[in-house]
């Protein structure tokens, strides 16, 4: 149930969503969303007979041929009716389904293996709600973080985890107002370590900062981690009513900040537009700005009708837009099937 400080906390954040295009959820966090059903599977077991004898190697997906057209919606991939739907109305199955898990909550690998099944990556936006970033840099939570790491190992699938998202904002527990880059940066180091020494090497790691417009005076360098260990980076950003509607000066800025001290690929690990006239020409610039960046590698939609009907389907235009863009050849593949030479 929500206190009055949540109250507050969720007005402010739809403010601020609505004047620059920051994340979509208040410091309650987005685990509710994730899924509707099932208890998380502690371990990979139910597929030992189908593992491989070797690790799982990511290599081949971490800058694919194609881009990943990814979603995230309410019950997925504990359902795949919701990815199905997506796909049906979308125009294309997506490849990369993302979801959100609390911090103390087992590896799902119920949830990661229906993905890979129907054939998209699993992306986990893991989330530190009930504990600092200190703690876990001081070994506090070791105990969770190296079972963790073993059911990753167990169940040998790929999967992208994102870790503390968008911790240059202020609306989280782990982001500037009680947190530092410092903090942050070993948080980061101390799980990639665990999960190093366990031999969890099926990670993809997705550090992702909001865009910076709606904070220009949180630098993104001091909260980088090094090259050694980040795999993407998943720049997030919305196209909401008063912020940016192009590419160009949604993600421009971020991204040539980026570019200054890491040359790893960008996701677009979380975005959408809210509903309105503009929508058809704020999916046409996401398509078209993605495909015109080598460097992108693809994005993920907000599928959630919530404050705003971020959904594809909020209207017909959106829709027939969404399914024109999704025609593109270069969008889409099966992640199953993308293996090393």
């Amino acid at each position: 149930m929500r206190t009055p400080t949540l109250r507050t906390a969720v007005a402010a954040l739809l403010l601020c969503l609505l004047a620059s295009s920051c994340t979509t959820f208040s410091s309650e966090g987005r685990d509710r969303y994730h899924r509707t059903d099932g208890k998380p599977s502690a371990s990979g077991k139910e597929s030992e007979s189908a593992k491989p004898e070797l690790p799982y190697d990511i290599r081949p997906l971490l800058k694919p041929e194609k881009k990943y057209l990814g979603m995230s919606a309410d019950g997925a991939p504990a359902s795949l009716k919701p990815v199905k739907d997506f796909a049906a109305k979308g125009g294309k199955r997506p490849n990369l389904v993302e979801f959100y898990s609390a911090w103390g909550d087992q590896y799902e690998t119920k949830l990661v293996q229906n993905a890979w099944d129907y054939g998209a990556l699993s992306f986990i936006a893991w989330e530190p709600m009930k504990t600092s970033l200190a703690k876990i840099a001081a070994g506090k939570s070791d105990k969770y973080i190296r079972e963790y790491a073993q059911s990753v190992k167990e169940l040998n699938l790929p999967v992208a985890i994102n870790f503390a998202h968008e911790m240059n904002g202020f609306w989280y527990p782990w982001g500037t107002k009680h947190a530092t880059a410092k903090q942050f940066t070993a948080a980061w180091k101390h799980i990639h370590g665990i999960f190093e020494e366990e031999g969890a090497t099926q990670v993809i790691w997705v550090w992702s900062p909001n865009v910076t417009h709606p904070m220009p005076q949180v630098r993104l360098e001091p909260y980088w981690p090094g090259d050694t260990y980040v795999d993407w980076v998943g720049v997030i950003g919305y196209y909401a009513a008063g912020g940016p509607h192009t590419y160009r000066s949604l993600y421009g800025p971020t991204m040539a900040q980026i570019r200054g001290f890491t040359k790893k690929p960008f996701i677009i690990a979380e975005t959408a537009s809210q509903a309105g006239q503009r929508k058809p020409a704020d999916i046409t610039d996401l398509f078209t700005g993605t495909a015109a960046r080598d460097d992108v590698i693809g994005f993920v939609w907000f599928n959630y009708d919530k404050e705003t009907d971020w959904r594809i389907t909020s209207g017909p235009a959106s829709q027939a837009t969404f399914r024109k863009h999704a025609r593109d050849p270069r969008y889409g593949f099966d992640v199953t099937k993308v293996r090393s030479p």
